[in-house]
């Protein structure tokens, strides 16, 4: 089974056509500036050469059908038939408390993602348009959605209730959601493997380190807490979010400043961060960079991010009374030595070694923990678009 899997946001829709038998990516490919003057679809089919097409895209069902002509092209497809594809699978940001795992998308479903719009405004509503428009285009072929909350519905009352009047629970589902749910599952998964243990006898704390960036602490395979919350404010330092803030500080500075909440939401969100401490970028490349020149801000920036992340490993280690492997994947997880070592010379206390060889590798799934190190530590690139496929493959075999 071909499987393409989805990922829109407002103004883009990024692609991959993977075989669901041999996980093979059969073509990727990103289109950009829909509904916007130059508007480009940049196609990279495996074993052939690169093809950008810069036409203007209406919207998101000319992107799609423009996905679907590129996959079929004589000279750079990589399918013969639009029937080839047996399902689409589509990354869908928030499913609230509706959604524990991925489904089959149907009209119900479809109304429950809409009624979660709410709670993720910039996202939901194209995750829509991207399954709106597929159902034009391919209307026999089945559709699933993947969330990325949806990981994290295994957390506890303990782990996802804020000490708030229960009424707003209640009234407004005000609880922890989490997000990246599906490169905490794919990382955690590709771990146990890793260790040759059962995923329903591990426990496992993942680290998703981006320009956002999550921690998740993963037991016998399920979500036990995570640091992002009601939205994906909350938890770590991050590029351009502020993380984990005192609440007072907010309306004092609103106060203060005469600030609306649409102007002190932006403070938070794009403008703190290591960006608001170092003034320098939201891009760690750029801020470590300043850092090795002596750009002390820089590399306080630096410095409270590593600590941050370390008490959040230090807490879920608390929290599942125990660990037997910490992963660091996405852009900064994934590349950064540096920022893998900052972080790992504070867990000294749980006997986490590092080899510094294979700490300066990149580019592969590894071990980078030294033989003598009490606790396994791995580098996982994260895979969603793969999840994505699997999740979709599962659904539809059964």
């Amino acid at each position: 089974m071909k499987i393409l899997v989805l990922n829109c946001g407002s103004s883009s829709l990024k692609y991959q056509l993977i075989d669901g038998d041999t996980e093979a990516v059969l073509a990727k490919g990103l289109c950009e500036r829909i509904g916007i003057e130059g508007s480009r679809l940049k196609h990279q089919p495996a074993g052939k050469e690169d093809y950008v097409c810069e036409e203007y895209m209406e919207d998101h069902t000319v992107a799609v059908q423009m996905v679907i002509d590129a996959l079929l092209d004589t000279e750079h497809g990589v399918i013969k038939s639009v029937k080839e594809i047996g399902a689409v699978g589509h990354r869908v940001v928030h499913g609230g408390e509706y959604f524990a795992s991925s489904v089959i998308i149907t009209e119900e479903v479809k109304e429950a993602i809409r009624k979660c719009c709410d709670l993720a405004p910039l996202h939901n509503p194209a995750n829509l348009i991207g399954i709106d428009a597929c159902e034009k285009i391919m209307p026999n072929v089945p559709q699933v959605g993947v969330f990325d909350t949806a990981f994290h519905q295994t957390m506890p009352e303990r782990a996802y209730l804020y000490a708030l009047p229960y009424e707003y629970y209640e009234k407004y589902k005000i609880r922890r959601y989490g997000f990246h749910g599906t490169s905490h599952k794919y990382v955690a998964q590709e771990c146990a493997k890793m260790m040759n243990r059962p995923i329903e006898e591990s426990k496992i704390i993942t680290c998703h380190l981006g320009n956002g960036g999550s921690i998740c602490a993963v037991r016998n395979g399920k979500s036990i807490d995570t640091s992002m919350g009601f939205t994906p404010l909350e938890g770590l330092v991050m590029g351009t979010r502020s993380g984990d803030v005192d609440a007072a500080v907010v309306t004092y500075l609103m106060q203060k400043e005469n600030l609306t909440p649409s102007e002190m939401d932006t403070i938070l969100n794009k403008k703190s961060g290591v960006l608001g401490i170092s003034g320098v970028s939201s891009d760690f490349r750029d801020v470590q960079s300043a850092g090795s020149e002596g750009n002390d801000r820089a590399n306080t920036a630096l410095d409270i991010f590593a600590y941050k992340v370390a008490k959040y490993i230090g807490e879920y280690a608390a929290a599942m009374n125990g660990v037997d492997a910490i992963v660091f994947t996405a852009g900064l997880g994934e590349n950064s030595g540096v920022i893998r070592r900052a972080i790992c010379d504070y867990l000294g206390f749980l006997g986490v070694h590092i080899d510094s060889y294979n700490n300066s590798l990149r580019g592969k799934a590894m071990e980078i923990s030294a033989p003598d190190s009490r606790i396994r530590v791995y580098v996982i690139p994260t895979n969603e678009e793969l999840m994505i496929a699997r999740d979709t493959k599962e659904l539809l075999d059964k």
